[in-house]
């Protein structure tokens, strides 16, 4: 699939800003199974200063200032990627990748190799995913017994997470700790993956965040509307003898080429899709509006 992807993020200031500046994770990857086709990114007012870097986790890092005075900023990204899932490994053609419990998991993590050390830092704890409480470790073991197939857990904690959490944007924020998302079983995709990573950190496993976007299709016989589209969250999980796996528990499914990805981290924190700092006083208002729709 080829898709169009536009991300606008606008704020309007009550009083003149006179400095900003930002950070802003954008940018889709390009990897195996997507690539990036075309990608600009329009910024107004006109920074004063701009640069692009990839961070330690792979991802391409915008950064840039404004030292004018304005009252609004309009950021906005075009993105033009080409998607074919069937070109990643499947865990599915993977005998030993599928089968490899949580014991013989947590055997080969111990294992020394240069190979391993970025998978590790996903065992430990995070800004957002830290001093995991009692209710989620007993959530997770649930699913994950010693002699289990790590695959087959994780599937059925992406399964568990669907059918036991109510999706509601009204009860959380990017503030919300992750032991009252698991006593009030609401949230968003966000709260959901943290959730699903912080159960596979508890039993000792590594699993990261995934941020990006999800393509939604209109009811049958309606046309699509412009900004109906989001960003996106879910989790994947480091398998052993095979790699990451992407599982989405908001929407109960593997994703494939309706998942767009743009970075990967260890929680929301190390991947919001724009943030910074600004030298102004009284509020502002914030408007997100993505549209995905498949490209001729």
């Amino acid at each position: 699939m080829l898709y169009q992807i536009s991300h606008t993020t606008s704020y309007k200031y009550e009083v003149g800003v006179t400095f900003c500046h930002n950070i802003a994770t954008i940018k889709p990857k390009n990897m195996l199974g997507q690539t990036v086709v075309e990608y600009t990114l329009d910024i107004s007012p006109t920074p004063s200063e701009f640069s692009e870097k990839i961070d330690f986790f792979g991802n391409t890092i915008t950064r840039f200032s404004i030292q004018e005075e304005h009252k609004t900023l309009k950021v906005t990204a075009l993105s033009k990627i080409l998607r074919d899932y069937t070109l990643q490994p499947d865990i599915n053609k993977s005998e030993r990748g599928k089968k490899i419990n949580l014991i013989e998991a947590k055997a080969a993590l111990k294992a020394e190799g240069g190979d391993l050390l970025d998978v590790k830092q996903f065992i430990l704890e995070s800004v957002l995913i830290a001093n995991i409480s009692s209710e989620i470790r007993d959530y997770a073991e649930v699913s994950f017994k010693p002699n289990r197939p790590i695959f087959e857990a994780a599937y059925e904690l992406m399964e568990r997470i669907f059918n036991d959490f109510e999706f509601n944007a009204n009860v959380t924020n990017v503030a919300t700790p992750i032991h009252e998302v698991i006593l009030e079983k609401k949230g968003v995709c966000q709260d959901f993956a943290q959730i699903a990573i912080a159960c596979i950190r508890s039993v000792g496993l590594p699993a990261r965040y995934v941020s990006g976007y999800i393509e939604t299709l209109p009811p049958p016989g309606k046309e699509k509307l412009i900004g109906t589209d989001a960003s996106h969250a879910w989790f994947s999980i480091y398998i052993p003898t095979f790699g990451w796996v992407d599982f989405d528990p908001t929407n109960n499914q593997i994703p494939k080429n309706q998942h767009i990805i743009v970075a990967y981290g260890r929680d929301y924190y190390d991947v919001p899709p724009l943030k910074g700092v600004i030298y102004s006083s009284g509020e502002n208002k914030m408007k997100v509006e993505v549209d995905i729709r498949p490209s001729v």
